[in-house]
């Protein structure tokens, strides 16, 4: 893994800006820009209000934007397909960020969902998501999450390993019903992304290889409680262009084509992964162009096998909510550091970190910031974004420029924090994880509520009541 050592002082991409007010389009939510007063406004909403309202830090994330970026994604894969005689479902990436609101959003704009455990279930249940919609993935679901599963009728089970076959099936017998399920497979393309979020190279936890998937396929239609619909895909994260895609397309449609021969294979799922702008350097492939490529390159397949276009689906998940999510943050303290002879460093510490957003620690994630609350004519300044815990890899932003005269009670924007940093969160230091709000149409709303100290205390015996005790915590 990546660390920050590693990297430059200062990366050859970021070059100082012309104004460090200014946003970056490609960046930040659609529509983002400042008042009068200089503050950056959100969905309608000015950063000031939303820190007056809700403290912070404080997730913030655009409703219309999630819904807007919701039915572009349905209609482009739905589009591609057409052109090529075929349909596609698109499910959203509940990992990416969950809420009950979040479900709600997408299913009404036509997405169906994908959970990877049973508290993601839960959350999409609770939210009145139609089970039949809904697809479990996971390398170890544990067997009352599969009960759960089959019980209310989850539309498909992702299997991940022979051991899941025999699980899945007896809980569908037990049941007396039949599951449907897909076989997950590493077609050995490696996305030329961070090792970790790499998922389809063959040394890995997920799936099988494409040469052991024929036998576990063949396991599935022996067992009566089991309905085989296809193969699932995906080969990793914050991926450009369509060149893996179209690779690991070719791989698995040659399985596709074998598994023809002993029975129907109604859907190749193909996963999702594709990127986002977090940066000036990041220059994402337009979803259309994504859609268009990718089926494209399954249909050549197809039609050079001389098969039909089965059924497609995808998973994205970043590529719907990152971009609509900002985090804010108070600034605490600004410390100038000497990196060498010639280069300063602003340090700003903000009042959140690595409990919020763990992406930089985990993958030497690199993002955007701006102050939030003014507008400034300082000169930039180069500076890093730390948190407040106790570990000196404790940074949301490696390497930015700010205006120089940033200061303690500035508020800060981070852009592009819409996946992965409410879903990582953690309570490390005994922080309290932040609120979430949506906005929309200059309208705010709280749809996850900040946590304070009874939410810390409430697990710990040494200061529960008695009477509120479990025998088995008594004992």
């Amino acid at each position: 893994m990546s660390t920050t050592s590693e990297r430059p002082a200062v990366p050859e991409w970021l070059l100082p800006p012309d104004d460090a007010n200014a946003l970056a389009e490609s960046v930040w939510p659609t529509g983002a820009s400042r008042d009068e007063a200089g503050a950056i406004v959100f969905g309608g909403v000015s950063a000031t209000e939303l820190a007056a309202r809700f403290g912070t830090p404080l997730y913030v994330v655009d409703e219309d934007l999630v819904r807007a970026r919701a039915r572009e994604v349905l209609t482009a894969f739905q589009d591609a397909a057409a052109r090529h005689g075929g349909t596609a479902r698109v499910y959203y990436a509940g990992k990416a960020f969950l809420t009950t609101d979040v479900v709600r959003w997408v299913t009404a704009e036509g997405l169906n969902v994908d959970v990877a455990s049973g508290g993601e279930l839960a959350v999409a249940l609770a939210a009145g998501a139609d089970p039949a919609r809904l697809g479990l993935h996971g390398n170890n679901k544990l067997v009352p999450e599969i009960a759960r599963a089959v019980r209310v009728g989850v539309g498909s089970i992702v299997i991940d390993s022979l051991v899941e076959i025999e699980r899945i099936a007896d809980e569908a017998a037990a049941q007396g019903v039949v599951q449907t399920v897909l076989v997950r497979v590493n077609s050995g393309v490696h996305a030329e992304t961070h090792d970790f979020l790499a998922t389809a190279h063959e040394d890995q936890k997920f799936g099988f290889t494409l040469t052991d998937a024929e036998a576990a396929v063949a396991r599935i239609r022996e067992l009566p409680s089991l309905r085989f619909a296809g193969l699932h895909c995906h080969i990793g994260s914050q991926i450009f262009g369509t060149a893996g895609f179209a690779e690991s397309a070719a791989r698995v449609v040659e399985v596709h084509a074998r598994l023809l021969e002993g029975g129907d294979v109604p859907l190749l799922n193909l996963g999702g992964g594709f990127g986002i702008a977090y940066t000036s350097k990041d220059d994402p492939t337009p979803i259309a162009e994504l859609a268009d490529g990718i089926v494209a390159a399954v249909a050549r397949e197809c039609e050079s096998r001389g098969i039909p276009l089965p059924e497609l689906a995808f998973e994205p998940g970043r590529t719907i909510v990152g971009r609509a999510g900002v985090t804010l943050y108070s600034v605490g303290t600004v410390k100038p550091v000497r990196v060498s002879d010639d280069l300063e460093r602003l340090y700003v510490s903000v009042d959140g970190g690595m409990s919020d957003n763990a992406r930089t620690a985990l993958y030497g994630a690199d993002y955007t910031a701006r102050v939030a609350s003014r507008r400034s004519d300082a000169e930039p300044a180069l500076t890093r974004v730390v948190g407040r815990h106790c570990e000196a890899g404790d940074i949301v932003v490696s390497a930015e420029y700010l205006p120089a005269d940033v200061e303690p009670g500035d508020l800060l924007a981070v852009a592009a924090t819409g996946a992965y940093c409410f879903s990582l969160a953690s309570n490390y230091n005994y922080l309290t994880r932040p609120p979430v709000v949506a906005v929309a149409g200059g309208t705010v709303r709280l749809i996850v509520r900040g946590e304070d100290e009874n939410d810390l205390l409430a697990r710990d015996l040494g200061v529960a009541p008695a009477a509120s005790r479990t025998p088995e915590e008594s004992a």
